[in-house]
């Protein structure tokens, strides 16, 4: 027979596993993961570093997100968050969040590599260029350290010659410190002569000499065409002191008529051709006439390359028609056809049936016009801009299908209507 104490002894084993079994199914487990996007929680207390904190709720966390946040209603303008200019996408440290101090070269890099992405914010951004750097030039050897950094980056830039002639024009009238050794457009224009002197071992150098001495030279050529200089209360003229310096390259580059030196001298005439001549011819010279006979003297006895040749005889025939210029037009009231060339400039444009254009300075206009003129009587209801369904046809013309859905559609539109 069974005692009291040990029928009992079942029971409670049982209740004890169906207490286990309740508090495993019902007992909240551990806590879930804070959310990688919810405000960082100080350090303050033990408390504020569990994942879920005692009395949590979704008010106080929406308090702590706007606590932390950085936007602000009252901000003075809104920017969106793809726009970037040199102020705001370089020298950003994201393991700081903030601008470090970046050296002068550093500087000069970026914002040379900017121009160079986009000439066109050159305006835009100079006057932040400007100040940063009167900021930083606070000594004559970083003076001249800046000068030699564009100097280097405006040589050595496939096509930021142009770029980088403004840029020199811009800081040479900004740029407030002026030493006992120069000012920026001093020491820019010593730093050129130093190159100008080596001249004539750079175009007998190797390609490598060669090619940088090019570059130089186009810059230089950029440089005259740019680089103002005031005189008193006269308007700002050219830098004189460079119009022989580019005759004397010219020369030199003449002077060893291979075809890199050859197709630098037509590249710079191109460019400068035009001021130079007339420069000259003001001030009464022959410069460019000596500089056309040693051109007609190369074609006839140097032995450069097919191509050279016919760049220059190209260059020959650009200076012989004063280098692509139109003469001024006559006055409006006595211009003709013959001593006014663009006379027929602002005529419009016409087309005849088979799509040829043609112009008032067609020598078959008048026959082609008045052929349009016909063809507008024949179809005179094509030609009239008050006609709202000029470009649709009579409604007797419309397509089967379209005119069966167009009336399915009013019957619809009717049914509609009534209910």
């Amino acid at each position: 027979m069974y005692n009291s104490s040990s029928s009992s002894t079942p029971s409670s084993s049982s209740s004890s596993e169906a207490g286990d079994i309740r508090s495993s199914v019902f007992s909240p487990g551990e806590p879930l993961r804070q959310p990688r996007t919810s405000p960082p929680v100080s350090d303050s207390s033990a408390e504020s570093r569990s994942p879920i904190p005692s009395g949590h709720n979704s008010s106080s966390a929406a308090d702590a997100l706007v606590k932390n946040s950085k936007l602000s209603a009252a901000a003075p303008e809104f920017v969106p968050g793809c726009y970037a200019s040199f102020q705001d996408d370089v020298y950003s440290d994201d393991s700081e969040g903030h601008y470090p101090e970046p050296s002068l070269a550093d500087f000069i890099q970026d914002f040379v590599s900017h121009l160079n992405l986009s000439p066109g914010s050159l305006e835009s951004e100079i006057d932040y260029i400007t100040d940063t750097l009167n900021s930083c030039v606070t000594t004559e050897e970083i003076l001249q350290e800046l000068v030699e950094l564009i100097y280097v980056q405006s040589t050595s830039i496939p096509n930021f010659a142009y770029t980088g002639a403004r840029l020199c024009n811009h800081l040479s009238h900004h740029i407030r410190l002026s030493p006992a050794s120069g000012n920026f457009r001093q020491l820019l224009l010593q730093r050129c002569r130093t190159e100008y002197e080596q001249r004539e071992q750079a175009v007998r150098g190797d390609p490598g000499t060669q090619k940088r001495f090019h570059s130089y030279v186009l810059f230089l050529g950029e440089l005259y065409l740019n680089l103002e200089i005031k005189s008193g209360k006269d308007t700002p003229g050219r830098a004189n002191v460079l119009l022989g310096a580019l005759k004397d390259l010219l020369n030199a580059l003449f002077s060893h008529p291979d075809d890199p030196n050859l197709m630098c001298a037509v590249k710079l005439l191109k460019l400068s051709g035009s001021i130079l001549d007339d420069t000259w011819k003001e001030k009464g010279q022959s410069d460019m006439d000596e500089v056309i006979k040693k051109i007609e003297d190369i074609c006839l006895d140097a032995k450069c390359s097919r191509d050279a040749r016919q760049m220059l005889l190209k260059l020959l025939e650009l200076q012989s028609s004063n280098w692509g210029r139109v003469h001024t037009a006559a006055v409006s009231s006595d211009a003709t056809p013959d001593n006014d060339p663009n006379y027929f400039m602002n005529e419009p444009t016409f087309y005849t049936t088979d799509g040829t254009p043609f112009t008032a300075a067609d020598p078959e206009y008048s026959d082609k016009y008045q052929e349009i003129l016909d063809r507008e009587d024949y179809f005179p209801d094509a030609y009239e801009e008050n006609e709202n369904d000029s470009f649709c046809g009579d409604e007797d013309e419309m397509d089967p299908e379209i005119e069966e859905a167009f009336e399915r559609f009013c019957m619809e539109s009717d049914a509609r209507r009534k209910k």
